[in-house]
């Protein structure tokens, strides 16, 4: 089943400041190594593909942030699927964008 997320993750006890960019880019770096398509927004990245490949590369994310040093992390995680019809991250931004334009 195909799936788009919106994900969030908050590493917590890192003892390194109020700085999560090392931690976000390293989950950008596992997006990107596992070919799905993804994008990276101001409080997240939304990641479009089938259901297992999603959640393995959120549970890699989640693995590689502890390994960095993050004792505790909060994620969120906001999951859509449909089964009429197959409609990627872009179909929905065009869509607005369609209807922005008239």
């Amino acid at each position: 089943m195909r799936v788009i997320v919106d994900f969030c993750i908050i590493p917590l006890g890192t003892g390194d400041g109020l700085s999560l960019s090392p931690y976000i880019a390293e989950c950008q770096r596992i997006l990107e190594a596992s070919k799905l398509d993804h994008t990276l927004h101001a409080y997240g990245t939304n990641i479009e593909g089938e259901w297992e490949a999603v959640m393995a590369a959120v549970k890699r994310c989640h693995m590689r942030v502890h390994e960095m040093g993050a004792q505790r992390i909060s994620s969120t995680l906001k999951v859509g699927t449909r089964i009429d019809r197959v409609q990627t991250m872009q179909d929905k931004i065009s869509s607005v964008e369609k209807l922005l334009s008239e």
